[in-house]
């Protein structure tokens, strides 16, 4: 089976996603114009990934480039024919419409197999992190009611803490006992035949948050809100036909399917992947050269580490740099746009949702600003406290009276944590942002992380970014110390460039100045504590919440053990 023909939600999904490749510039148009497709019944792998394997089934579908520098493809058509073969074979298993599998895959080629695959048979799939413990696996599987777990069989140790009902399907080496190897899936037939029609309100993913500030929560997905909210990504992304493009992001999270899978494949793109053993930026623009990659995604960690090689050792720089699962510092941007002459693109959106704000291509980037609303998001600011409707700065939320196909469907088997974000006809999403006059959001932090110092509100985010901006800093977390005159103070947790090779009473003498130097009275840092590393999320993104608990036991404890005060260095 080479591709299937498309079908009346295929020729809908395909007339939106012409008219925003049509004005991928015209941002005024796009948000005037564009309206979600009205779908019924919808299957992302059989009536659109299939129906491109018909149509280009040599174009390749996935790279996947191995630390060696060994590069290996799989066409539109060979990708089709494979997910049929494993549906097939998942259905042998026993499994089918509505089971439940998580996913917890590296970047090769079965990721895309199996995710395809689950959603031919109408099972639904829980992208998970090979990262976790066998405890968080263990959570994982019981709230998300998972009756199978794939996984590398090298990992088969923290399986054994599950049930033996749940079936455990092994990619990699054949002898694990109580395993099924996915190999097997080779000896099944690949032509497909579904069962009936998918409905388009049916689940089809689950995915965990983050957890940054608590419990992870999970969120519901059905057959249209990412496979076709992700529309909106594919915008933002500015990825076209036959664009490469790369995403650096681990499977697992909400960023993984928004650009390695739904977003470039509704493009008709090529997914790029380069697994490297350890992050070097020399290797990453070597291998963007030889693949001529188009499209280039990546985290601000990505990012910050990045601009410490010399940038021009990339030739051909892609056409489009975006940023995305946390704002990008502007010292970054302005780094990038000197030496390869494009601005990175950021971009804000949840794991509820695919991309709601963002810098949309050929449109005026404002340096620190996230950009403006996507098309089909009715985005609005509100009062955290009374509700009502801000124009200068509020949480960032969405207007549910108007119809919102990228949204979730709901935090599963949780109705009160899902009446609570979906309270007074609006989601919530518990960021806060500004708003300037023509309509650019810029980030300001998660409600929970802003906090006020004598009065003054402050945003994490403002005092980093300023602090990045110090060639000493390569990372950085502002929380509030308890402060008994001032409610708290700005402490800031720091990690060093080089430091083996910098004395920190130095390294906090030059920082303490430069933030004098660009920063209000008010918002000036305190405290400083110099840190190998800061506490995150399997995800990668900061949890102040622990340093907020860290700190506040210090201050209690009255330790004031390697803290660098302000006071001493004016």
């Amino acid at each position: 089976m080479t591709g299937r023909p498309e079908t009346e939600a295929t020729r809908a999904i395909r007339k939106v996603r012409d008219f925003l490749l049509e004005h991928r510039l015209d941002y005024d148009t796009t948000i005037a114009d564009f309206a979600w497709p009205q779908l019924d019944e919808f299957n992302f792998a059989l009536e659109w990934f299939d129906v491109v394997a018909a149509e280009h089934p040599y174009r390749p579908a996935v790279t996947i480039v191995s630390a060696d520098l060994v590069a290996q493809s799989w066409s539109y058509a060979e990708l089709a024919r494979r997910s049929d073969q494993v549906a097939n074979w998942l259905r042998m298993l026993g499994l089918g419409r509505g089971s439940k599998l998580i996913v917890m895959l590296n970047n090769t080629i079965e990721i895309w197999e199996i995710l395809l695959a689950i959603y031919k048979i109408g099972a639904v799939a829980i992208p998970t992190s090979t990262l976790l413990s066998a405890t968080d696996l263990a959570y994982r599987v019981e709230h998300g009611e998972a009756s199978a777990v794939v996984a590398p069989t090298a990992l088969r140790a923290r399986l054994d803490v599950l049930p033996t009902s749940v079936l455990r399907i092994g990619v990699g080496a054949d002898n694990s006992p109580g395993w099924i190897s996915m190999s097997q899936a080779k000896r099944a037939s690949d032509k497909f035949v579904p069962d009936g029609p998918t409905p388009a309100g049916d689940l089809s993913l689950l995915y965990f948050t983050s957890g940054t500030t608590s419990r992870p929560k999970l969120v519901r997905h059905t057959h249209v809100s990412y496979p076709v909210g992700h529309l909106s990504t594919m915008w933002w992304l500015g990825v076209q036909p036959g664009d490469v493009h790369l995403n650096i992001s681990s499977p697992g999270w909400g960023k993984h399917a928004w650009s390695n899978f739904f977003a470039p494949f509704l493009a008709q793109a090529t997914v790029f992947v380069f697994n490297y053993d350890r992050f070097d930026a020399a290797t990453l623009m070597k291998v963007m050269d030889a693949h001529q990659v188009t499209t280039f995604c990546a985290p601000p960690t990505v990012w910050r580490m990045l601009i410490q090689a010399d940038l021009t050792q990339l030739s051909n720089p892609p056409r489009e740099l975006l940023g995305a699962g946390e704002p990008l510092n502007p010292e970054v941007i302005t780094r990038v746009r000197e030496a390869w002459g494009g601005t990175i693109r950021d971009g804000f959106g949840q794991t509820e949702m695919t991309c709601c704000i963002g810098n949309s291509p050929g449109q005026l980037v404002k340096d620190g600003s996230m950009g403006r609303p996507m098309p089909g998001y009715p985005v609005v600011l509100l009062d955290p406290v009374t509700g009502e409707e801000r124009h200068d700065e509020g949480e960032i939320c969405l207007n549910l009276a108007e119809p919102i196909l990228g949204l979730m469907d709901g935090y599963h088997n949780d109705a009160e944590m899902t009446a609570q974000s979906c309270r007074d006809g609006f989601y919530h999403t518990g960021d806060i942002a500004s708003v300037d006059a023509d309509g650019y959001l810029t980030y300001v932090g998660r409600a929970d992380d802003v906090f006020k110092a004598s009065d003054y509100k402050i945003s994490p985010f403002e005092l980093e970014s300023i602090l990045l901006e110090h060639p000493y800093v390569t990372e950085v977390a502002i929380v509030p110390s308890p402060d008994p005159l001032r409610a708290a103070v700005p402490k800031a947790f720091v990690c060093l460039v080089n430091e083996e090779t910098i004395e920190p009473h130095h390294a906090a003498r030059e920082i303490f100045e430069h933030a004098r130097n660009r920063l209000s009275a008010y918002q000036r840092v305190k405290i400083l504590e110099f840190v190998t590393d800061l506490p995150k999320t399997i995800s990668g993104k900061i949890r102040r919440v622990e340093l907020r608990e860290r700190e506040a036991e210090r201050v209690a404890a009255e330790d004031a053990a390697n803290q660098f005060l302000e006071r001493d260095f004016r």
